[in-house]
């Protein structure tokens, strides 16, 4: 029996919603700017490891996702409200999934927590296109996602390149040992490397262990998914991430910045 692939139909999907957001680029470019993006200098900062601490903690927003289903019923002001437990409980940038169809988000989900927390914000999507970006760096992101599976290698150095241009950090998501080599080759400083294995969802810590190992010092290396427990934290603690990126366990916790504070011990 055939293996389940989540991947292969958002990318089908993404293109198509690209499409016709081109078909809009005139409406969109009278929406008024939100103020200036974050440089790039302050959200690498932000995720750097201090001698003897543990990793920095993005946090992320995520309603719900094609594996898990429903995550955190929506209410209203709730992206404010998240964004602000997450800074209580000491998250050094939020992530904000900005993919509608797949897990309930948007780019106004991204907007909403920038008027809300000053920490740098993470534009959590499939980007394919600079138009995409363009909306990220409108709606207040200071870095963006770009998936090695995503595209060719050549596209992929197009779209570091392009986000630096629009003052956004580029983070290079890998999903092993071949794509960190690819993700070394582009400009970005920040490289993630995701245990759940985003055509399957399934999670392999420790093979993201060893993918993250290769990322040499002067990148910012960053742990994605599978975090549900203390114990999982001091794991990748004892490893070479600089931050570690957290959803689901915090979204499903009722406050969300007492979860923050259980995960790291404190």
């Amino acid at each position: 029996m055939a293996e389940l692939d989540y991947l292969t139909p958002i990318f089908a999907r993404k293109a198509r919603e690209n499409l016709r957001r081109a078909r809009h680029a005139q409406l969109r470019a009278r929406l008024p700017a939100l103020g200036p993006v974050e440089r790039v200098s302050a959200a690498e900062r932000a995720l750097q490891r201090e001698p003897g601490a543990g990793p920095r903690i993005i946090a992320e927003i995520k309603r719900r996702s094609p594996s898990a289903g429903s995550i955190r019923a929506y209410e209203r002001g709730d992206i404010a409200w998240l964004a602000r437990e997450y800074v209580a409980g000491g998250a050094a940038a939020i992530s904000v999934l900005c993919d509608r169809a797949g897990f309930g988000g948007s780019a106004l989900d991204l907007r909403r927590a920038a008027r809300s927390v000053s920490v740098p914000l993470l534009f959590k999507e499939f980007v394919l296109e600079e138009l995409q970006l363009e909306l990220a760096a409108r709606a207040g992101a200071s870095m963006a996602l770009l998936l090695v599976r995503a595209m060719p290698a050549q596209r992929l150095h197009v779209l570091c390149d392009a986000a630096l241009a629009l003052g956004i950090a580029p983070v290079v998501e890998a999903a092993n040992a071949d794509e960190v080599s690819v993700a070394l080759e582009t400009r970005a400083r920040i490289v993630g490397v995701n245990a759940r294995d985003l055509r399957t969802f399934k999670v392999d810590p420790q093979g993201a262990q060893q993918a993250l190992a290769l990322i040499p010092r002067e990148r910012i290396a960053v742990h994605m998914s599978g975090v549900r427990s203390s114990d999982d934290y001091r794991n990748i603690a004892a490893g070479r991430a600089d931050a570690v990126l957290i959803g689901e366990s915090l979204m499903r916790a009722e406050r969300p910045s007492d979860k923050l504070r259980e995960l790291q011990g404190a």
